[in-house]
């Protein structure tokens, strides 16, 4: 192997690092409706496709670039999510249904910050206490503790904010998800 071959399987690699980070965060744009942010990142995602892959196809029996291709993609799809969970806002709606303790793990919430609203409902055993909470992302481990703390049988489904506006919500966490 030569240092120019190791050099472009590098750069085949280091372009595919970038093309797959680049095409994680453009998801996240796209699936928040965020046009123009989503057609750049695209633009951006297909011009380093291209150059990247036109190293691989040129000679297809030159395994430490296809190599080099593969693992860069692995590795991108792995900074991608690293990007988006630490740059990327990102919030959810937590729900929590249950028949018992439900003002109790309110309160819980609310001591440690957290917004939630109560509301009483009707379930296939009768009465519900269901609590919404619009939270960043990277709370949900905090929030899911809370409510374990308190009731560990509640039933919680977790549903990503298409977007959020207005009320109040607890200043971010400096944690990675």
């Amino acid at each position: 192997m030569t240092t120019e071959a190791l050099i472009t399987a590098g750069i085949i690699f280091v372009l595919r690092v970038v093309n797959n980070a680049v095409g994680t965060v453009r998801l996240v744009t796209l699936a928040r409706g965020q046009r123009w942010i989503t057609a750049v990142l695209g633009f951006f995602e297909a011009l380093v496709f291209a150059v990247t892959i036109s190293g691989v196809v040129t000679d297809l029996s030159n395994i430490l670039n296809l190599v080099a291709y593969c693992g860069g993609f692995s590795v991108g799809a792995w900074v991608g999510m690293i990007v988006e969970a630490r740059f990327v806002k990102s919030f959810v709606i937590i729900n929590i249904f249950t028949n018992e303790k439900g003002h109790e793990i309110a309160l819980a919430l609310r001591e440690k910050g957290y917004g939630v609203t109560e509301m009483g409902g009707q379930g296939r055993a009768g009465e519900v206490s269901m609590l919404r909470s619009v939270a960043g992302s990277r709370d949900v481990s905090g929030i899911m503790a809370v409510i374990r703390s308190v009731h560990p049988e509640a039933f919680v489904a977790v549903e990503q904010a298409r977007s959020v506006q207005g009320g109040w919500l607890r200043a971010p966490t400096n944690q990675p998800r």
